[in-house]
């Protein structure tokens, strides 16, 4: 089969617009195969390659002037497996396409984020993750993953079969290879009870613990400029099946939560002293509502304003009073925040670069409006991060370097180590790689 591909530096960027690449090649190849082909050669050429999903990272992690591999032709669902309760993707199959198959037949993950447009591969690459006490990472359910190294080897890695490489590899910032294909653990479709309700900024930081105890999944969103925030408990049900009311959907997910708040966003940014109100008025907006469906129409939600975003992972234990300092900051200086600040939860793994690795896991998420300058509060909030011990998610901005990560993975040591032999001439390397991992 006939590699596509488009020569003479065809532009990429990213889904927000803050990243360009203009590789000299961007062969869109179907099989593992034809992966390695254009890896063997391109290493030849004495070109970088670097696999390109959607674009949903906000960091370079995927830019390259070399070979951009795309996904487009590399898709599909390859296997399930009852019996394994198993699901086997190609690297390019959107997260849509897996969930929407998946239900069809009778199936679903365990958990995962809140959007579906990444690829299957690009979304456990960066560290992709929804909240749970029990289970959020993506990355976590995977079985299986075949890899495509720089000398043109394809491996399949599993806890079995090459696990030194499996325990990283799950995410790799794609550093390690080319992933080809990936195995989730599955299970039999299910049922969840969303429960949306405002809350009290305090409350909920008094309430924290207990919250992330007693609700399989937790997360909430705090208004800057007020004190108001907006929760969300999701657990399973026995059903039956109560989906949002088509009107009453639509008017939540899509007309406040994407066009007024687009409009809002909009606003904000020409006249940033309007923030403040408009952040009041916005909180107040969204009512509690309850309602219960299949996980990824619970999950995930649709998200068409486009925003550039930093996101720590924290001990469980230092966000709160991270998220207070967070809230002391902007009360104090002139910024003014037209976002919610998100915060979600994990459980501990044993992915060797998780975010979550080791230790019980809160995140906290800052985002702006695409184009509006993020540099003053993304820094500042980092600053108050840093300060916890926060390790920075792979997909999103920050400006840690490979000094500071070191320090805060145990395991960092590990994954360098296998990088430098699976790829010592670096064909997997770019500026992002080189700052986070070093040289």
């Amino acid at each position: 089969m006939r590699t596509t591909t488009i020569e003479n530096g065809t532009a990429w960027r990213n889904w927000a617009g803050n990243v360009t690449a203009r590789p000299v090649r961007t062969p869109a190849p179907a099989s593992a195969d034809e992966v390695a082909r254009i890896v063997t050669a391109a290493a030849a050429e004495g070109l970088t390659v670097k696999p390109a999903g959607t674009g949903h990272s906000f960091t370079a992690a995927a830019a390259t002037d070399g070979v951009l591999i795309r996904p487009d032709r590399l898709t599909g669902i390859r296997r399930i497996d009852r019996a394994a309760g198993t699901v086997t993707a190609a690297a390019g199959t959107s997260l849509r396409h897996l969930n929407e198959t998946l239900a069809a037949q009778g199936l679903s993950l365990t958990n995962m984020g809140d959007i579906m447009a990444q690829t299957v591969a690009g979304a456990v690459s960066t560290g992709t993750h929804g909240t749970g006490r029990d289970s959020a990472s993506i990355a976590a359910q995977i079985t299986a993953l075949e890899l495509v190294t720089a000398d043109g080897s394809v491996l399949t890695c599993s806890a079995e079969e090459h696990p030194e490489i499996f325990a990283a590899a799950r995410i790799g910032l794609g550093a390690l290879g080319v992933v080809t294909a990936v195995t989730f653990a599955v299970e039999p479709l299910f049922l969840i009870t969303a429960r949306e309700e405002p809350m009290g900024f305090e409350q909920v930081m008094a309430e924290f613990d207990q919250h992330v105890a007693e609700n399989e999944h937790f997360e909430f969103y705090w208004f800057p400029h007020t004190a108001n925030c907006n929760t969300k408990r999701n657990n399973r049900s026995a059903g039956p099946a109560r989906p949002p009311g088509r009107v009453s959907g639509w008017v939540e997910d899509e007309l406040l939560s994407n066009g007024v708040f687009q409009a809002a966003c909009s606003v904000g940014r020409a006249v940033p002293a309007l923030i403040p109100g408009i952040a009041r008025v916005a909180s107040r907006a969204l009512s509690a509502r309850t309602y219960t469906d299949i996980p990824y129409k619970v999950f995930t939600t649709p998200r068409r304003v486009r925003f550039v975003e930093m996101e720590y992972a924290l001990p469980r234990e230092a966000a709160m009073p991270a998220l207070h300092e967070v809230k002391a900051m902007t009360e104090r200086s002139p910024l003014r925040i037209s976002f919610p600040v998100e915060v979600r939860t994990a459980p501990a793994d044993d992915i060797t670069l998780s975010t979550a690795s080791g230790r019980d896991t809160a995140y906290i998420a800052v985002h702006l409006y695409r184009g509006t300058p993020h540099q003053a509060y993304f820094t500042a909030v980092e600053r108050i991060m840093t300060a916890h011990g926060g390790r920075p998610h792979w997909g999103k901005l920050h400006s840690r370097d490979a000094g500071y990560l070191e320090g805060v993975y145990p395991r960092f040591g590990e994954f360098t180590a296998l990088r430098d032999r699976l790829d010592p001439g670096r064909v997997f390397g770019n500026a992002y790689l080189r700052r986070v991992l070093g040289e």
